[in-house]
């Protein structure tokens, strides 16, 4: 079965935060979203609006839509 959108979503806010070398407190930082937002987001208890979504690709230095490409 396909993973959703949110999964797909979560694990690659996973992959790239951990491909950077960032914990959740240091791509908060960068970001300016608090930690305990970002912790919810990735274990798919919220859902973040376009401009955090925003936030967290330039904090992470690549695309927003790289967030919600499904891997093969």
């Amino acid at each position: 079965m396909a993973n959703s959108t949110k999964d797909i979503f979560r694990n690659n806010l996973k992959y790239y935060r951990n491909l950077k070398g960032y914990t959740q407190e240091k791509l908060s930082e960068i970001s300016g979203i608090s930690s305990d937002y970002l912790s919810e987001i990735e274990r798919g208890k919220r859902t973040p609006s376009f401009k955090r979504i925003e936030l967290i690709a330039n904090a992470l230095e690549i695309e927003a839509y790289k967030l919600f490409k499904q891997s093969d």
